[in-house]
């Protein structure tokens, strides 16, 4: 038998709640960066990159955002416009990705993945 009141509720701690994992970076997001930095690097605004990509100012906002998934088509136009090449673009996202996952260490329950690869970490896949 216990002591308390017929009643009374019996409180049970809760646990410590868990640490949450980090959240991977989006590819759309690190691409957005990118070609934002480079447009705010070169002193240009959105009208004037969107114009010489010929894509839509709102649309371009978005794809800098990481809000939209553009394809490789509207990215292709985007890094043009910036005197960049597709190539140019998805490297420096890829120097993104991997910066930001040496900052976080491997993920749980696998081992690093090599830093570079004989494609230099970059493979498309159709």
């Amino acid at each position: 038998m216990t002591n308390r009141a017929p009643n009374e509720a019996r409180v049970i701690p809760l646990r410590p709640a868990a640490e949450p994992a980090p959240r991977e970076p989006l590819w759309r997001d690190l691409v957005g960066d990118v070609l934002r930095r480079e447009r705010l690097a070169q002193e240009r605004t959105l009208k004037d990159v969107a114009e010489a990509a010929r894509i839509s100012m709102p649309y371009l906002s978005e794809v800098e955002r990481g809000r939209k998934e553009a394809s490789s088509e509207v990215l292709a136009a985007a890094a043009h416009a910036l005197g960049l090449g597709l190539g140019d673009l998805l490297d420096r996202a890829q120097g993104e990705l991997i910066r930001l996952a040496d900052r976080r260490g491997p993920v749980r329950g696998r081992g690093a993945a090599p830093a570079s690869s004989s494609h230099n970490g970059l493979c498309l896949a159709a």
